[in-house]
């Protein structure tokens, strides 16, 4: 019965163009990617800032090894948990303004642990229809109702808000989404939630070390402070790994109670003191962000007139929508051809109908990349 399962499901994957194929890379430099001994202009990196390569925090990840070994040894409630730890906890949630920060072994894990831990069958999770896969995933296994408002439209979450909740009410977005860079407007989110009472979960993995004041993200740069705020150290730190920034109370609770915490062996030491490093380079990084929005205004210019339709994004994710499986390949296909290496997206991840190149930008792109990318697209386009 397995067998006979599992091949179904693979065939039908390889018949909808949607196989999905992971790709041994050979080098990583953020600006350039190598694979089967081929050199391409890297444009599928989520490292915003380039901070992977950043010789600080390279550093400060091999005098924690040195320190502390490479791994943590244990869960953080058994003896895995360092001054590192302890350390980054508490710059981070200074730095973001929450009394207590909590860490995880990843963002996945993070949303799956705070909605699992405070979802009860009494409750409801009304969640941004385009929320990311980790946060809706967690809402429809919880025991709680789950419903969902149009892509950042504030008077639809009101609609769903308006009838009244037998327990508590959990609203879940983005601040930037990771499919189509655009942002919430998570002021009249956080409006309407807590009008109707409820709590605001934020996933600002996009946003974080790249938006706002000393690039404190989404929430500070629109003046919100949600209940719960969720941010992620794998694109604008340059790492990997994840927090949770909320109450004191909210804190001891997912302490006592969150299993994801609880039975998970804690992130190494050393690579909390990468992270200090990178968070010490994004506070001072305006250099860096600011060369990131050239890098953005010089492509969006340059893309006006391509005949495939350029989401409206000021971020670094700026998804260029082809529609089918297999155009989206073959566009793909035909930018590696010329020297660029950019992913094609395709649903379950994105809508169908919907497929896309997926363009990420980076502090560490030169105008030269920026116009090669243009120049293929083009040629491309023309073909």
């Amino acid at each position: 019965m397995w067998s006979e399962r599992i091949a179904q499901a693979l065939t039908a994957q390889r018949a909808a163009d949607g196989w999905r194929q992971r790709r041994r890379i050979e080098h990583n430099s953020v600006r350039e990617i190598t694979l089967d001994g081929q050199r391409y202009r890297h444009f599928s990196s989520n490292d915003y800032l380039g901070l992977s390569q950043h010789p600080a925090v390279m550093a400060a990840w091999q005098q924690g090894v040195r320190e502390a070994g490479v791994g943590a040894g244990a869960s953080g409630h058994v003896t895995g948990y360092s001054r590192h730890h302890a350390q980054l906890e508490q710059q981070l949630a200074s730095w973001l303004g929450y009394p207590r920060a909590l860490l995880f072994i990843s963002g996945f894990a993070a949303n799956q642990a705070v909605i699992h831990l405070l979802a009860q069958k009494s409750d409801r999770i009304i969640a941004d229809k385009l929320a990311h896969a980790s946060l809706l995933d967690a809402a429809s296994h919880s025991p709680a109702t789950l419903r969902r408002f149009a892509h950042n439209q504030p008077a639809s979450l009101a609609k769903l808000l308006a009838t009244r909740a037998e327990g508590g009410t959990l609203v879940v977005t983005e601040g930037v989404f990771s499919m189509d860079g655009d942002s919430a407007p998570l002021a009249e989110l956080a409006a309407e939630t807590r009008r109707a009472g409820g709590w605001l979960l934020v996933d600002d993995a996009h946003g974080i070390g790249v938006t706002g004041e000393q690039g404190r993200g989404s929430c500070w740069q629109q003046q919100v402070k949600p209940e719960l705020l969720v941010v992620t150290f794998g694109k604008g730190f340059g790492v990997s790994g994840a927090a949770l920034l909320c109450d004191d109370a909210t804190a001891d609770y997912v302490e006592q109670f969150s299993r994801h915490l609880i039975y998970s062996t804690a992130m190494p030491p050393a690579q909390c003191c990468a992270l200090l490093a990178a968070l010490a380079q994004i506070q001072q990084g305006d250099a860096l962000r600011a060369r990131l929005q050239q890098n953005i205004a010089r492509f969006r210019a340059g893309a006006a007139q391509l005949p495939w339709q350029l989401m409206a994004s000021d971020s670094a994710i700026q998804p260029l929508i082809v529609g089918e499986n297999r155009a989206a390949l073959a566009l793909s296909q035909r930018l590696a051809q010329a020297g660029c290496w950019v992913s094609a997206i395709r649903p379950p991840t994105v809508p169908p109908g919907t497929a896309r190149l997926r363009i990420t930008l980076t502090a560490a792109h030169h105008p030269e990349d920026i116009d090669a990318l243009l120049e293929a697209l083009y040629d491309a386009a023309g073909e």
